[in-house]
């Protein structure tokens, strides 16, 4: 008799999943009002998993729910912004630093095979296609750090900076920094270098931040980037 686990998952939980990729893709954006109504007759619920798949997405700072208003959709604004990549970049780096010291040969081939991906849609200028396997790439690096701590705290702020991350890539120039700063990422990986990996990461988290404050500061040019 087999005695792996029977994976069961709750209903709320896929509703929460179908909720946070609709905010995730901008179907619901930031301000929007939650139209629970709405949404049970297109999943066919009722409003009690609803509710508590509200109650997951508000733990995740992805919506706000008023009392006697209803749930909105929140945004993340710059100020939250520099408070939350200077963290990120130190949880980021030392989940790289962890995977050099951990990894194996297999390890790093994982690494190679999304890195080669980055470069063909960086050279197709495919930025949709460029920022999920950009996703994936810093997943991965979290999982092969193989600290459930490091990689249960980075997930909670990558949820919230998921909503911003693809963003940055709409700034003229932005994607070819983004696969160099990737580039001197896997040469530090090839070279076993812990510490330079660990630079190089937080390096590129604050190219980030940087490039979001570039488009808070010409509203003008980044709205028009947006498709």
């Amino acid at each position: 008799m087999s005695s792996e686990p029977i994976q069961r998952r709750a209903l709320y939980q896929q509703v929460a999943d179908r909720l946070r990729k609709r905010i995730y893709d901008h179907q619901l954006r930031a301000g929007d009002a939650v139209d629970e109504r709405a949404l049970c007759r297109t999943f066919g619920i009722s409003r009690t998993p609803l509710r508590e798949a509200l109650k997951v997405l508000h733990s995740e700072g992805l919506v706000e729910l008023v009392p006697n208003r209803g749930c909105f959709v929140k945004g993340v604004d710059l100020d939250e912004l520099r408070d939350l990549f200077p963290v990120m970049a130190v949880l980021e780096g030392l989940c790289a630093r962890e995977a050099v010291q951990r990894g194996t040969a297999e390890d790093l081939q994982r690494l190679e095979e999304l890195h080669e991906r980055l470069e063909r849609y960086a050279a197709a200028g495919d930025t949709d296609a460029y920022y999920e396997d950009n996703f994936r790439f810093h997943q991965l690096v979290q999982e092969l750090s193989r600290n459930r701590w490091l990689q249960r705290v980075s997930t909670d702020l990558r949820k919230i900076l998921r909503l911003v991350r693809h963003t940055q890539l709409l700034v003229d120039g932005r994607l070819q920094r983004s696969l160099e700063e990737h580039r001197r990422i896997m040469e530090a990986f090839r070279a076993h270098d812990a510490d330079a990996v660990e630079q190089c990461v937080k390096e590129h988290l604050s190219a980030q931040l940087r490039a979001l404050e570039q488009m808070e500061s010409a509203p003008e040019s980044s709205a028009s980037a947006h498709p």
